[in-house]
């Protein structure tokens, strides 16, 4: 029987997996991703009929993306919708027509029809609404990154310790399906030794919403203010991060690193420019970089490897054995085409190390296509509406997800860490109060 359009959220994914779980011999698929357990199949089939009761604080663009999504989720009712912004609430209710409305998400706490609250609102909310919607014994899921503080971020990593409700953060990452799979192609040695990771994230826009009147700046413009906002680690940086640490299944021990507004030079406090280095225990790395002045570079999380590369976000990976051409037979090549006109007494230690061409292999199933010189995978999901499927089914079965609140803590507090090292100019130590049992170095 051909799927119908709103099971697709579900079932691609849970397909997916129990495909992957039969390939690998069934227990690697969790070995990797444990937080999977529940998306199977089998699971959805349990709660076939049921739909979780879910409202949502904070209607801007991110609140309606998961309202959009919410749409093609069976098993999700949306009965509430809460803002203190009236054109976003109107904008929303526009997509909900029954759901109820509120300014004051305290007041939507109190209802008892509410089984799960979904908060999508500046930086500096999350913490307190989420610790409320616990306390008011609601499952929660919380757009990244987990909070504005560390202190905040240990504040809701020990009220969940002691609550029985389901808690999330949109880490869409740990449910993509190339992700996913690139895990365990990386456990299973395809790419050698992993010795280095190269995150970045290049945009080129102001980052700027428009404002209808000077008062509302801060409110709209948010992401610009330290006040409610940690800039481009915590909006851009948590997701690269959190991918770094599950492939390395451990946390960086220091963090040394610059932040500067380089460009857009418009009364924002965040950096527009930055770059962190990381470092794990074993000397491993992750160079991270950032800016919003130039978009050439686009997007990637690299992970390199004595045998190949990945390159998550493109959904492709490299092997060194498919780069025929090593450096020496490079330089005979290039002496016999005459590119040189005489050879050092050095020898070739000074040949020019410029990029070879390596041959792209998809990391799940999928056409590889090469546009300006650029390989891609034809994949376009992101994991994030399988995450927010995921909550829903939880605030129907009560379950927890195993490890996503862990990672979550984990990949803020390196976006915290990297933000205070480039304050501070200098190597910082995440500090001992913060690290949890999850942790290893």
């Amino acid at each position: 029987m051909k799927e119908t359009k709103q099971e697709g959220v579900d079932i691609s994914l849970r397909k997916f997996i129990k495909e992957l779980g039969y390939l690998a011999g069934g227990a690697a698929v969790l070995a990797t991703s444990p937080w999977l357990t529940a998306c199977t199949p089998e699971k959805l089939k349990e709660i076939s009929g049921n739909r979780a009761r879910v409202a949502l604080i904070g209607t801007g663009s991110r609140g309606q993306y998961h309202l959009h999504n919410l749409k093609l989720i069976p098993h999700a009712e949306v009965v509430a919708l809460c803002d203190n912004y009236e054109p976003h609430l109107k904008e929303a209710l526009a997509l909900f027509p029954n759901a109820r409305t509120y300014t004051d998400y305290r007041k939507m706490l109190e209802e008892k029809d509410i089984d799960g609250v979904i908060i999508s609102t500046p930086l500096n909310w999350h913490a307190p609404m989420t610790l409320d919607a616990l306390a008011a014994g609601k499952h929660v899921f919380c757009e990244k990154a987990m909070a504005h503080s560390m202190e905040e971020c240990k504040a809701i990593y020990d009220a969940y310790q002691h609550s029985d409700r389901a808690l999330y953060f949109c880490m869409q990452r740990m449910y993509d399906e190339k992700y996913i799979r690139a895990m365990q192609l990386i456990r299973s040695g395809l790419i050698g030794e992993v010795t280095g990771m190269r995150c970045h994230w290049f945009r080129n826009a102001d980052w700027r919403r428009p404002c209808p009147s000077p008062e509302l700046e801060r409110h709209i413009n948010w992401r610009l203010y330290k006040e409610s906002s940690g800039g481009l680690m915590t909006e851009l940086a948590s997701h690269q991060l959190e991918v770094c640490n599950w492939v390395a299944d451990k946390m960086p021990e220091s963090a040394i690193g610059m932040g500067d507004i380089v460009y857009w030079k418009d009364g924002r406090e965040v950096y527009d420019s930055v770059n962190v280095i990381y470092r794990y225990s074993n000397g491993v790395k992750i160079n991270y970089e950032s800016l919003i002045s130039n978009k050439y570079n686009g997007m990637e999380d690299q992970i390199l490897g004595t045998k190949g590369t990945m390159e998550l976000a493109k959904g492709l990976y490299y092997l060194e054995e498919d780069h025929s051409t090593s450096g020496i037979k490079q330089l005979i090549n290039q002496v016999q085409e005459k590119a040189f006109a005489a050879i050092p007494a050095a020898g070739p230690s000074w040949r020019p190390e410029t990029q070879g061409k390596y041959r792209p292999h998809a990391i799940i199933s999928g056409e590889v296509h090469v546009n300006h010189g650029q390989s891609t995978v034809g994949v376009d999901k992101d994991g994030s509406d399988v995450i927010l499927s995921a909550f829903c089914q939880s605030c129907i079965t009560g379950e927890k997800a195993k490890n996503v609140v862990e990672e979550a803590y984990c990949s803020t507090l390196l976006c915290l860490l990297g933000n205070k090292a480039m304050e501070a100019r200098e190597l910082v130590y995440l500090p001992d109060e913060y690290k949890i049992p999850y942790m290893k170095f």
